[in-house]
């Protein structure tokens, strides 16, 4: 049997973690929209998403900074209220944005920047998986 303590432990730190990661993330992509942008679009020159890139940047900075507030409120709610539906749902939403991320790499042929994702979804996915007991 899995000692509750370290089950909450667990929980509240993949939460955390994650939180980190999309928070900052996002705002980095208000803050230096401009920059962003211009690598985006040289990364992205040779593909046939090459014209999509300032949409897409704008899909990807709302689900990162949703995901990351998610995480905020749900690590409060599930402190406090012993609810876990909000960081479920950040969970959720940040599978998602890590594939979309997965995706755009995969298709810049840049398979460095791919593989590290697949840590990022691995963590996402195992913080789904221990809100399971």
């Amino acid at each position: 049997m899995v000692d509750q303590n370290i089950l909450v432990f667990v929980r509240i730190t993949i939460s955390a973690f994650l939180m980190i990661v999309f928070i900052q993330s996002g705002l980095d992509k208000i803050i230096d929209k401009a920059g962003n942008l211009d690598w985006l679009k040289e990364h992205f020159s040779k593909t046939f998403l090459k014209n999509s890139v300032p949409y897409l940047l704008i899909v990807l900075t709302i689900l990162e900074i949703v995901s990351g507030l998610l995480f905020f409120v749900g690590i409060i709610f599930y402190l406090a209220y012993d609810q876990s539906q909000y960081i479920i749902l950040g969970l959720i939403i940040s599978n998602i944005t890590i594939l979309c991320l997965f995706f755009g790499q995969r298709v810049a042929k840049d398979y460095v920047a791919a593989a590290d994702l697949v840590n990022y979804f691995i963590l996402s996915v195992i913080g789904l998986l221990v809100f399971l007991y």
